[in-house]
């Protein structure tokens, strides 16, 4: 078994995916207002936080954000310490597969393929940042031996909403982290199978944090998506020469890193962290994440709440009195255009309900 404690930072660059559009926070977050440019947890939004808790070991001219065209402008407003070049712009969205792909093939042009490549997502809360960068040295060090490293978060409960990380064997301690052999990816399962995974204590959540470099994910994108793999060959070329074709990218496959790469992968380690993680998946996960008066409740935004028998509950608004009766862990999200109301427990469900407005021609609210 292998120790590393000294790793070299040197030619790493981190990507951010920064393309949702956080339908389950509906009605604050927007199509044009999407979750990850929102100040959800602290003063600052969770793009700022995930590049705040990069750069004390990623200087900011390696730090780079994969977004759209309507968010881009917003997106350079908020980080102004990165360069704008480093502000990557997809035309349409095509998953994560081709948005990380294409990147490691531009970060193959200027900073060859022993370089190393980490993804990150924009939108995900963490209450312990050293511990995230502590995990995430130690991935950094299993990418340079050529692995992939994912970082997974040890369960506090079952969870179906979350994808989950069967560990192998102890392959080495890298940073001081014990790193492990990963032994498969699984999706969603249902609550039974879910309850198994955590009461076994091999199962890690799925945060979607990788490391790479930049030679090795190429290589499975060659060897598992050679269609794929060909397009954005094609794609990188264009923008070498300034002729990018909006209707080469739009004919690729849509697929996420997760299904297209990293269920087939070879060599991929896990490294197991605690990390008050979140990917703010659902206003239930702010009930939870956030700190709640003596009646259990969460009070968010400008305006004034006012309760009478109402316990666990989550409430915001942006500027009116709201007001409630005998509730229990409800959610109640009050804007200037629309009311959400729905028990604590569908959360999920908003997502489907945001489907059904934009069914019923109601895109303007959305």
């Amino acid at each position: 078994m292998a120790s590393e404690t000294e790793v070299d930072l040197c030619n790493t660059h981190v990507t951010i995916l920064a393309g949702g559009s956080g339908t389950r926070l509906w009605p604050h977050s927007r199509v044009q207002r999407p979750k990850h440019l929102l100040r959800l947890v602290g003063e600052r939004s969770t793009l700022q936080q995930t590049v705040d808790r990069v750069l004390p070991l990623i200087p900011p001219e390696h730090v780079h954000i994969l977004t759209g065209p309507d968010h881009a402008a917003q997106v350079a407003e908020q980080v102004p310490e990165l360069p704008s070049e480093n502000i990557l712009i997809e035309s349409s969205p095509r998953g994560t597969a081709p948005c990380l792909g294409l990147a490691a093939m531009r970060l193959r042009a200027t900073a060859g393929d022993e370089a190393v490549m980490v993804s990150l997502h924009a939108d995900h809360a963490i209450t312990y940042p050293e511990r995230f960068r502590e995990a995430l040295v130690a991935a950094i060090a299993a990418a340079r031996r050529g692995a992939i490293a994912t970082i997974g978060i040890i369960p506090t409960r079952p969870d179906t909403g979350f994808g989950y990380v069967e560990r192998g064997a102890l392959r080495a301690t890298l940073n001081g982290q014990p790193t492990y052999a990963v032994t498969r990816f699984t999706e969603k399962p249902p609550e039974a199978q879910a309850r198994a995974f955590v009461d076994s204590g091999r199962y890690y959540w799925n945060t979607g944090y990788f490391a790479w470099t930049v030679g090795r994910i190429l290589g499975e994108f060659a060897r598992q998506l050679p269609t794929m793999y060909a397009q954005l060959e094609q794609i990188a070329a264009q923008a070498s020469t300034g002729d990018v074709s909006a209707t080469t990218w739009d004919a690729i496959e849509r697929t996420t890193i997760d299904v297209g790469i990293m269920e087939h992968a070879q060599d991929v380690v896990v490294i197991p962290a605690e990390l008050g993680w979140s990917d703010i998946g659902s206003w239930a996960s702010l009930l939870e994440l956030l700190p709640s008066d003596a009646d259990g409740n969460v009070v968010l935004g400008a305006g004034t709440f006012v309760g009478l028998d109402t316990q666990r509950s989550l409430i915001r608004s942006e500027g009116r009195l709201v007001t409630a009766i005998g509730c229990e862990e409800m959610i109640i999200i009050d804007t200037a255009d629309a009311l959400l109301v729905l028990p604590k427990a569908r959360a999920q469900d908003v997502a489907a309900l945001v489907k059904l407005l934009r069914s019923q021609g109601m895109g303007e609210h959305l």
